[in-house]
């Protein structure tokens, strides 16, 4: 068996998986419309490729990548855009962002689909842009790009490749399902990553020992194929990145770094999933599997759900009792965030919809003063100092803060889980996170404001200096002038200039023979514009057409006019 690591901290709530996991991964009829973000991934939300009224079909591309790091967006299913506007997407702020709705025709009718069956001889970099394409991002975590985390250079090989099957919050059981069912395609996707990142030598699938039916499902397909499906003892936090790269190696990642700066590289087994989907089957990510579950559902179940599908029509399907629901939660009940309204969309990240009852999860109490107990600092898997953090943040100190590593903070909840005075630590550090970044941005655009700025007054300044040059150079050599002819030399210049004034003008004959060419120019533009009226009356063409040929033809004589006018003024 193969050695684990134990991480600091760490809590042990009800885990509330069984309920979730009595019926096999099941579907939801196609909603009427649905809701479908361009930004579903950490980094440039998606640039619409479609306009309203466009007809699509499932699996078609609506959105293209906005840079580097950014995700294409597919249409989940066939029918018409009938929206492209400012919707509530999934935030705990409940904030508006750009979304495409499609209205279903009911057909779900696919594009053609082209896979690759022999990944083996396909290059890498190939394989990279199908994933880019296919608009797969991190499924357990914030939506990273996965197409970037798997392309980490040359500089930085990769040893270590760990599939992330943790699945440490209590009530999701999404992941679970998905191993249990689908186990031979997740090994085949691990193929794929392993093609892509060169063969590592370590390929370890790290699980939590709660999960022994996903165990005994993947067992039989990682024999003899250099996998290692690691279990250990179950504890929330786990599935951090940070957290299980310790469990499984005993290495630390450095506050600041990310896996690829010590060879290794972590991938969710949902993202894993649907890579296998992406390159052999030809399938962009359009759906994903999400647990439905809570005592406020009369059915508790995962379901292989369509993103943009509506929140409100899985409760629908579920038999939701809103008379008994504390609060409908996105996500698990240690990370996830009460939504503020049912319509707001299924993501490529969403995992869970929670609707527990009052007793299983009640109201907020209201916070208490800390009383400086310090188990939140007990429970703490990155090792921090969350009281500190609290008052740094309530004093809105945003260098101590990040000088007390605020950013290695994973919002898994474990300090607030534990809090006797129910302060909302993770509340406050997600707070103190945004304004941070934030003034980060300010400042940035501040710098290059003030860069623009200096940059501007040394323009002017050494525009003024080259002027003041050329005047003083000038000065000097009327200066020079004067001293060698012993008369005032500036009476000269302006002499010379007009001099040179009167030899450019034209003479008499010159002048006559140019009035002359421009009288003849304009009685052959009079003639076109009659030909053409002439034609066009000729052929009965439309009075439109015809009154503006006539006002061409007077504008035409009028020049005429004015032509012969100027040449006999000169002849007089």
């Amino acid at each position: 068996m193969r050695q684990t690591w134990v991480t600091p901290g760490g809590v042990h709530p009800p885990e509330n998986k069984i309920q979730s996991l009595t019926q096999p991964i099941g579907s939801l009829p196609i909603p009427e419309k649905l809701v479908v973000p361009l930004g579903q991934h950490i980094g440039a939300p998606a640039i619409a490729c479609v306009k309203h009224g466009d007809t699509v079909l499932k699996g078609q591309k609506i959105a293209d990548p906005a840079g580097t790091v950014s995700a294409a967006i597919h249409a989940p299913t066939s029918g018409t855009v009938t929206a492209i506007e400012s919707r509530p997407i999934a935030h705990s702020s409940g904030m508006e962002a750009l979304c495409i709705e499609i209205t279903s025709d009911g057909k779900d009718q696919w594009i053609e689909k082209s896979g690759i069956s022999d990944f083996e001889h396909t290059s890498a970099s190939a394989l990279l842009s199908i994933i880019t394409e296919a608009g797969i991002a991190g499924m357990g975590g914030a939506g990273f790009p996965t197409s970037v985390k798997l392309n980490p250079g040359f500089q930085r090989p990769i040893d270590t490749l760990i599939i992330n099957a943790t699945e440490c919050e209590p009530y999701i059981t999404a992941d679970d399902s998905l191993i249990r069912e689908r186990a031979e395609e997740i090994v085949e996707g691990i193929g794929i990553l392993s093609h892509i990142l060169g063969n590592p030598h370590n390929i370890l699938i790290g699980i939590e020992d709660n999960k022994p039916e996903a165990i005994a499902a993947l067992e039989p397909h990682t024999q003899d194929t250099g996998i290692n499906v690691v279990s250990f003892p179950t504890k929330y936090p786990s599935g951090g990145e940070k957290q299980l790269i310790y469990i499984l190696t005993g290495k630390e990642l450095p506050s600041g770094s990310i896996p690829a700066d010590i060879g290794m590289v972590c991938v969710n087994i949902g993202t894993t999933h649907a890579i296998k989907r992406a390159v052999v089957d030809g399938e962009p990510l359009i759906s994903r599997v999400t647990t439905m579950t809570g005592e406020a559902c009369e059915i508790n179940r995962n379901y292989d759900v369509l993103i943009g599908t509506p929140v409100a029509h899985m409760l629908e399907h579920n038999k939701f009792d809103a008379q008994r629901c504390s609060r409908v939660i996105m996500g698990g009940p240690m990370m996830g965030f009460s939504l503020t309204s049912q319509q707001i969309p299924i993501v490529k990240t969403t995992n869970c919809i929670l609707a527990p009852s009052v007793e299983e999860i009640p109201h907020n109490e209201p916070a208490q003063p800390c009383i400086r107990c310090g188990m939140c600092a007990e429970a703490c898997p990155a090792s921090l100092l969350p009281q500190q953090l609290l008052w740094y943040s309530q004093a809105k100190d945003h260098d101590r803060l990040e000088s007390h590593n605020l950013f290695d903070c994973i919002e898994c909840g474990a300090c607030s889980y534990v809090c006797p005075s129910n302060i909302p630590l993770v509340q406050h550090y997600r707070s103190s996170k945004s304004d941070i970044k934030k003034a980060q941005e300010e400042k940035i655009k501040s710098d290059q404001a003030r860069e623009r700025f200096e940059f501007r007054q040394q323009r002017i300044e050494l525009a003024e200096k080259e002027r003041e040059a050329k005047r003083a150079a000038r000065r000097e050599a009327a200066k020079q002038a004067k001293a060698a002819t012993g008369t005032d030399s500036m009476a000269d210049i302006v002499a010379a200039a007009q001099a040179r004034t009167a030899a450019k003008k034209a003479s008499p004959e010159q002048e006559l023979a140019k009035l002359e060419r421009a009288v003849s120019s304009a009685e052959m533009r009079v003639q076109k514009a009659q030909d053409k009226l002439d034609t066009a009356t000729a052929d009965a063409e439309t009075e439109d057409k015809i009154n503006i040929l006539s006002a061409a033809l007077s504008g035409a004589q009028q020049k005429l006019e004015k032509a012969r006018t100027r040449l006999a003024e000169h002849s007089k």
